[in-house]
C-alpha cells in the first residue's frame, strides 16, 4: 500500500503528529522499531510539562513550548491521561543566580508565559514549598507549569490516530531509503513501505535514518550528540515532600537537577546531562552520577529521604552538534522530506504544537490537506483505584475480573489489565501492560504482579514461555525446554 505520509518513529513527536495527521483525508503510517510507542526518551524523562520560561525568544523551542503546553492542559480532559498543572519554581540563593532568574523571567515574559512571578524573599519562596533550602530567598514562579504521564500522553495520542485511520508499524526498523517526493521507498524490517513525504522523528536515531536518504550526500546530515539523564523515583511516602516542580537555576549543560511529585503521587529526582555516553541506546545508570543527583538534589530539598528509592532509570535525549534548538524544517536536499531533529527538552511539553507545524509544512511542500468529516477522540480507561466505590462495584458487576486486584502495590485489577491486551494499541509485554495500567510501577516494582501479567500475557496471546517479553523485542525472562530437552 501507498501513504501519503510516512512518520519515521512514535515517541511523543511521531504520535503528535499522526494524531494531527489523522483530522485530514490522507493515508498515513507510523513507522516504529520498537514494540510499542513511547519506548525511547519519552518513556523516561522528567514527566513535566514546562511553561516556557527557559528557550530563548525566537527560537522553535520558544514558540512550541508555550502552544504545546497549552494544548496538552486542552487535551487532558479528552484523552484521559494523567495531568496535573501545579506550577515550578526556579530557585536560587546567590547574586549570579538571581541574574539567571531576571534573565528567565524576561524570556518568559517576552515567550508569553502567563503569570510569571519574581519571588524576592525568603518566606516567599517557602510559602509556595516549605521543604525548599532555607537559603533560598529567590526564585521565578511559572503557575502554568505541569507534571503528566509521558507515555500515556503519548498512547493516547498514537491510539486516536489509529483509530482515526493511521496504520501503525511495530517492530519495524529502518533498513534503507530511496526515492524522491511523491516516490519514497522505505526498506523496513517488516517489507516495503512506499510514500510520498517522509516525516523523520526517529530522536536520537534521526540523523542515522536522514543518511539512508541521502546517500553520498551524508556528510551533509546534521549530527545527533546523544546526551544521558539518570533519575531517582521515590516512593509515595516522598511524594508530597514538595508542591510544586522545584528547578535550580539552569547552565549551559540544562535545566539542573530537579524535584518533583509525579502524578501517580511519587517524587522523581533528576536528571544530569552525561555526554559520554557508551551509544545512542545506553540508559544504564552509573553509580557516580546517581551519588552527584543525590548530592544536588539535597541542596534544594534537604529533608530528602533517599532511603525510599525503589527505582533508578535513564533515559537518553537528542541535543544537536553547534545547534541549540529543534531542527524542523523540509530538506533543501531531499524535498518532501521533513526533519523533527534535536527534539531534546522541552519536547514533550511542545508534542502537539509538533502536530500542527507538521500539517503546516506538509501543505506548504505541496500536499493537499483536506479536514475529515469526522474524528473521534480515544481517551484512556480510568484506573480502577481511582473511582469511587459505587463506580467499583458497578464495573465488577459488569465484568468480574475487575473484582481480582493483580497489583497490590498500585491496586490493578485484572480487568484493568485484560482490557490494555485488547485495546486499539495492545499491551503485549510486561513494561507494556505496566505503561497503560501502572502495574509494577509501586514498591516492589512488580515483584508480587509480574508473574501474574507473565501467565496472563502467555494465556492471552497464546505464547511460549520464552516469547513473553519483559519490555523489548527478545527481553525473554523465562525459557522453555524442547523436547528433546535442549
Amino acid at each position: 500500500m501507498k501513504y501519503d505520509v510516512a512518520i519515521i518513529g512514535c515517541g511523543i513527536t511521531g504520535a503528535s503528529i499522526a494524531f494531527e495527521l489523522a483530522k485530514y483525508d490522507i493515508k498515513a503510517v507510523i513507522i516504529e522499531r520498537e514494540n510499542d510507542v513511547s519506548m525511547k526518551t519519552t518513556k523516561a524523562n522528567s514527566a513535566i510539562i514546562h511553561a516556557g520560561y527557559d528557550p530563548k525568544p525566537g527560537t522553535n523551542m520558544a514558540r512550541l513550548n508555550v502552544l504545546g503546553s497549552a494544548l496538552i492542559h486542552d487535551l487532558a480532559p479528552k484523552l484521559n491521561f494523567h495531568y496535573k498543572q501545579i506550577g515550578s519554581v526556579v530557585i536560587g540563593r546567590t547574586e549570579a543566580d538571581h541574574k539567571v532568574i531576571n534573565t528567565l523571567f524576561d524570556r518568559g515574559i517576552a515567550n508569553g508565559v502567563k503569570g510569571l512571578k519574581i519571588l524576592r524573599t525568603q518566606q516567599a519562596v517557602h510559602d509556595i514549598d516549605r521543604h525548599i533550602n532555607k537559603d533560598c530567598d529567590y526564585a521565578l514562579y511559572a503557575p502554568s507549569a505541569a507534571i503528566v504521564s509521558p507515555w500515556e500522553l503519548a498512547l493516547a495520542l498514537a491510539q486516536t490516530a489509529v483509530y482515526n485511520g493511521v496504520n501503525l508499524m511495530l517492530n519495524a526498523g529502518v533498513e534503507d531509503i530511496d526515492g524522491k517526493m511523491g516516490a519514497f521507498r522505505i526498506k523496513t524490517t517488516q517489507g516495503l513501505v512506499e510514500a510520498s513525504y517522509i516525516i523523520n522523528c526517529a530522536g536520537t536515531h534521526a540523523d542515522d535514518i536522514y543518511k539512508l536518504i541521502l546517500k553520498d550526500k551524508a556528510e551533509q546530515s546534521f549530527t545527533i550528540l546523544p546526551c544521558k539523564g539518570e533519575y531517582y523515583l521515590l516512593d509515595k511516602d516522598q511524594g508530597s515532600m514538595v508542591k510544586s516542580v522545584v528547578f535550580q537555576t539552569p547552565t549551559e549543560r540544562g535545566k539542573g537537577v530537579l524535584v518533583a511529585p509525579t502524578v501517580h503521587q511519587n517524587l522523581i529526582v533528576g536528571p544530569n546531562a552525561d555526554f559520554e555516553v557508551g551509544s545512542k541506546d545506553d540508559t544504564g545508570s552509573v553509580q557516580k552520577n546517581m551519588d552527584y543527583i543525590r548530592e544536588m538534589a539535597l541542596l534544594s530539598i534537604p529533608d530528602l529521604a533517599f532511603t525510599s528509592n525503589i527505582r533508578n532509570f535513564a533515559g537518553v535525549r537528542a541535543t544537536l552538534k553547534d545547534h541549540d534548538d529543534f531542527l524542523i524544517e523540509e530538506s533543501s536536499l531531499i524535498k518532501g522530506f521533513i526533519n523533527f531533529a534535536g527534539i531534546k527538552s522541552p519536547g514533550l511539553s511542545c508534542g502537539p504544537a509538533f502536530g500542527l507545524e507538521a500539517v503546516s509544512l506538509l501543505e506548504h511542500a505541496g500536499l493537499k490537506m483536506k479536514e475529515k468529516g469526522k474524528f473521534v477522540y480515544c481517551p484512556l480507561p480510568d484506573y480502577f483505584s481511582e473511582m469511587t466505590e459505587e463506580e467499583k462495584e458497578k464495573v465488577i458487576a459488569a465484568d468480574p475480573h475487575f473484582g481480582r486486584v493483580i497489583c497490590r502495590c498500585e491496586t490493578v485489577t485484572e480487568g484493568e489489565i485484560l482490557q490494555a491486551m485488547h485495546g486499539i494499541i495492545p499491551g503485549r509485554t510486561i513494561d507494556a501492560i505496566k505503561r497503560r495500567t501502572n502495574s509494577g510501577m509501586g514498591r516492589c516494582q512488580g515483584g508480587f504482579c509480574g508473574p501474574k501479567i507473565f501467565a496472563l500475557l502467555k494465556k492471552e496471546f497464546n505464547l511460549p514461555f520464552d516469547q513473553v517479553f519483559q519490555d523489548v523485542e527478545g527481553s525473554s525472562i523465562a525459557l522453555c525446554e524442547t523436547k528433546e530437552g535442549k
